[in-house]
């Protein structure tokens, strides 16, 4: 008997654009109906979420990068029964600590990779997704993340099978920061990526996709 695909939306991190999920987009097509979450014209997570939810399926997985990470637990809080599981990569529990201007977010999140060797690898891609989504988007989305409400109220919602993964060199969400948050979700999978930055999809294609079959075979 042939498993239904599972409806799935991909959510990028701050700056990037669908080439940020290339490989799973392609590798996960099989078992999955990828759809990619526009996060580009709204100034708050709440509006992010809200146009995400509104062109989605009735029910979905969803999985996020960053920025994608916390819009995809604010679509949880909006609209709990529609979301099957939750996927959270470079995600914070708390805002604690963290940049409190544009141009601080903005030097953090393109501070070089901690590995030369992936960094030229990660940098060129990473450099065109930016500049297609241009520095317009760029700051609106800088400001949304600098705005963003405490998230314990989106963390608590949260009842659906859950990935959280980092990777064990990201500078923005580090390996503590990522576990903090998976452990205050009842029965999340908590997954580390050696030699990993931020933009795991991109800089680890293969164990990612890996990581996402499982969990969107997970009971």
């Amino acid at each position: 008997m042939v498993r239904p695909r599972t409806p799935l939306m991909l959510l990028p991190a701050m700056g990037c654009d669908g080439q940020l999920w290339a490989r799973q987009i392609v590798d996960l097509a099989g078992i999955a109906q990828v759809e990619f979450g526009d996060l580009s014209r709204d100034d708050t997570l709440s509006e992010m979420a809200a146009r995400v939810l509104a062109s989605a399926p009735p029910r979905f997985a969803v999985a996020g990068v960053s920025l994608g990470g916390y819009v995809a637990m604010e679509m949880v809080r909006q609209a709990p029964d529609r979301i099957e599981r939750i996927a959270l990569f470079g995600t914070r529990a708390s805002m604690d600590v963290r940049p409190r201007t544009v141009a601080g977010q903005g030097m953090l999140a393109t501070a070089p990779h901690a590995d030369p060797l992936l960094s030229t690898i990660v940098s060129g891609p990473a450099q065109a997704m930016a500049d297609r989504v241009g520095p317009v988007v760029f700051e609106r989305q800088q400001r949304a993340l600098l705005a963003r409400p405490d998230i314990s109220e989106a963390i608590a919602a949260i009842h659906v099978p859950t990935l959280v993964a980092v990777g064990d060199r990201d500078r923005i969400c580090s390996p503590d920061d990522a576990l903090s948050l998976s452990l205050q979700i009842p029965e999340a999978r908590f997954h580390l990526l050696r030699a990993c930055g931020h933009l795991a999809p991109l800089e680890r294609p293969g164990e990612v996709t890996a990581v996402l079959r499982q969990w969107l075979r997970a009971g």
